[in-house]
């Protein structure tokens, strides 16, 4: 029995399981879709696209299924990763399709490594058990890696991954480690460039750490962001070159605000305006130029935004619902009328949040210093997707985070609830207590 719970305490088994579940999921996901006309799968939009003209030999460009030229408008790591496969397989086939969604669930299920190791580090063992364990069975964590051909899932390991090491560098001053410390957090920017808005306060709190132990923490700090800039700087450059300046990550953003702040938007955004599925927008694009496009859109979204504040507010209180919750609409709104199976989605959808906020209370409280990191990443990683618009699948990296935290909170609410029980038990009176009086 003892063997069997050090099993089930081993990340290295918890990440099996995990690869194990999504891969069931793959073979149901695939069993109950239909074969696409020609064969062709719809595999990861603008991410396809890119690959696809990466795997033909056009180079970096053609975000949109037409001949476009060079793009910008996704980050390059996931794309070549990609290419790699349509190369191997087969642009767009059944094969890559599946090949693709296993790398995928591979990097879901690796995620259990650093989930373990970090709730482990701050909170303890069990902590870091829960944790991997919540992540296996996470129907979010199940899902995207299966469904979404896009850089989610490794976004997600890459970011609890940088949260770690942010941790990790507490006790280390070798300019050797700050050096891949930095190059790291290149790395995961270069996979999603949204992973930058929590790189200032993860730098912040590792030089404050180096700092209170007497090391040289400018100078590591230094080495740190000096190999950061050497691994963004050639995609960088490029952009520089091929945009004249005018784009440095990435060149999508004035899209991306206007489709959640124009006069379309019912909610939250009008996803339906976007150029893969509006033949007009697309028809824009390929006229004016992909910088041109993306400036465009942004003027028009910034005059919106000045023009009509209410409802500029009011889009961002339904996308921050949509965030946190997975629905536009308050509990209020969505309950009464739900079926059951909407209700149970509801119900989880609002008790991660809920855990994870009273985790963070509780780690602030006995910790202090130590939550901020977590906080930084809880609050900084969604705060541009409130001012564009969002979706889960936007959110999915920080799940990570949300889930330590949610495990801290149920390891910590059992052992309230042992400890209350413990308490209890010296005052109920034995039957054999009883007899003898």
């Amino acid at each position: 029995m003892r063997r069997f719970g050090s099993l089930l305490s081993s990340p290295s088994v918890i990440s099996c399981a995990a690869l194990l579940l999504r891969l069931v999921y793959l073979f149901v996901f695939f069993h109950d879709q239909p074969v696409p006309a020609g064969n062709r799968y719809v595999i990861g939009y603008e991410t396809g696209s890119i690959a696809a003209s990466l795997a033909s030999g056009h180079g970096y460009g053609s975000p949109l299924y037409a001949p476009s030229g060079p793009t910008a408008w996704i980050t390059p790591v996931y794309p070549f990763l990609l290419a790699g496969v349509f190369k191997v397989f087969g642009a767009y086939t059944f094969s890559a399709s599946v090949a693709i969604r296993s790398i995928n669930a591979i990097f879901s299920s690796l995620t259990c490594y650093p989930l373990f190791f970090l709730g482990k580090r701050l909170f303890g063992n069990s902590v870091g058990i829960t944790a991997a364990w919540l992540w296996a069975v996470l129907p979010a964590a199940v899902f995207f890696p299966i469904v979404w051909v896009w850089d989610t899932s490794l976004s997600a390991l890459l970011l609890i991954t940088c949260l770690s090491a942010t941790y990790a560098m507490d006790d280390r001053d070798g300019v050797r480690t700050w050096s891949l410390f930095g190059a790291f957090w290149g790395f995961s920017i270069l996979v999603n460039a949204a992973i930058l808005s929590v790189l200032p306060g993860c730098f912040l709190f590792a030089m404050s750490r180096a700092r209170q132990r007497g090391a040289s923490y400018l100078k590591l700090a230094s080495v740190a962001a000096a190999f950061l800039a050497i691994t963004i700087s050639p995609w960088v450059i490029r952009n520089f070159i091929v945009f004249h300046g005018q784009v440095a990550l990435r060149s999508n953003f004035g899209l991306e605000l206007w489709l959640g702040n124009n006069p379309e938007v019912p909610i939250s955004a009008s996803p339906w305006l976007h150029p893969n599925d509006a033949a007009k927008e697309k028809q824009e694009f390929l006229r004016l130029g992909e910088v041109a496009y993306m400036r465009e859109k942004r003027s028009e979204a910034i005059h919106f935004i000045a023009t009509h504040p209410a409802d500029t507010l009011r889009f961002q209180y339904h996308r921050l619902m949509l965030t946190w919750t997975g629905f536009e609409d308050s509990l209020a709104d969505v309950w009464p009328t739900a079926k059951p199976m909407l209700r149970a989605e509801l119900a989880l959808n609002y008790a991660l949040p809920l855990l994870m906020l009273f985790g963070l209370l509780l780690a602030h409280r006995n910790f202090q210093l130590l939550s901020l990191p977590l906080l930084n990443v809880v609050v900084f990683f969604p705060a541009v997707y409130y001012i564009c618009h969002t979706n889960a699948r936007y959110r999915h990296p920080i799940d990570t985070v949300m889930v330590v935290l949610s495990a801290y909170s149920i390891v910590w609410l059992v052992r309230e609830i042992r400890g209350r029980t413990v308490l209890w038990r010296p005052f109920k009176r034995r039957p054999e207590a009883i007899s003898e009086v």
